[in-house]
């Protein structure tokens, strides 16, 4: 579920798999690709959550470090390896120009690490647009993700709205408001950040105030009412 808070072992058994190594894992499942994504202050990306709550900027990867005089920070961010093969920022790419072709666009699941150890799901999203940028040390991928549809509710005017957002500093804070527990019982399993006055009625993504942590009972309890 969008929200919820996880451990790093809940978030690879939820995959499926072992470990999760890459930020950028292309067709983790058949079904979509994974990107695990990071704001804070010692992240090596440049990600960015935009102002319309709906949209991520996500920084490609760099070429891995081959020795110690090999700088990845100074050097273009490949599309291909060295045998031709496509390194994940092509592989994303590729999808983006398939996308501009016609096919649907690729799904992405999105993980946001907010302390370690601690992670949030952000959702399921498209992948819809790349650019190649300089950043005036080298060129850098930028990949463009809109939240889906999926989970979305009506709202009082009888319209579906998507739920926002919730930005990585309001999550961080809220955690700590709440010593990464439920609000409730106390429980430091199975949580979940959860909006006080939902989305769809009226309550905001972007002050911690109108968030909150609960377990996977009293947010299912609660579903959509306003308490």
């Amino acid at each position: 579920m969008k929200d919820d808070i996880l451990t790093y072992r809940e978030m690879c058994d939820s995959e499926d798999v072992q470990t999760l190594q890459r930020g950028m894992n292309y067709r983790l499942n058949p079904d979509y690709s994974v990107i695990l994504m990071s704001q804070r202050a010692n992240a090596p990306y440049n990600d960015e959550i935009q102002t319309d709550g709906l949209t991520i900027v996500y920084e490609g990867h760099d070429a891995p470090r081959m020795d110690d005089l090999y700088e990845p920070k100074h050097t273009d961010q490949p599309r291909f390896t060295g045998s031709g093969a496509l390194t994940q920022n092509g592989k994303f790419a590729e999808a983006v120009d398939r996308f501009k072709r016609g096919d649907r666009p690729e799904l992405v699941k999105v993980y946001e690490k907010l302390f370690n150890g601690v992670w949030s799901y952000k959702g399921l999203f498209e992948l819809i647009d790349y650019s190649y940028e300089n950043t005036g040390r080298r060129r850098a991928f930028r990949f463009v993700l809109r939240l889906t549809e999926q989970g979305q509710f009506k709202s009082t005017t009888g319209l579906r709205e998507r739920s926002r957002i919730i930005p990585t500093e309001v999550k961080k804070s809220v955690w700590e408001r709440d010593g990464g527990k439920c609000v409730i019982c106390g429980a430091k399993d199975e949580l979940h950040f959860d909006h006080v006055i939902p989305y769809s009625k009226g309550g905001t993504s972007i002050t911690a105030e109108n968030v909150r942590i609960l377990c996977a009972r009293h947010n299912l309890s609660k579903s959509d009412k306003i308490e």
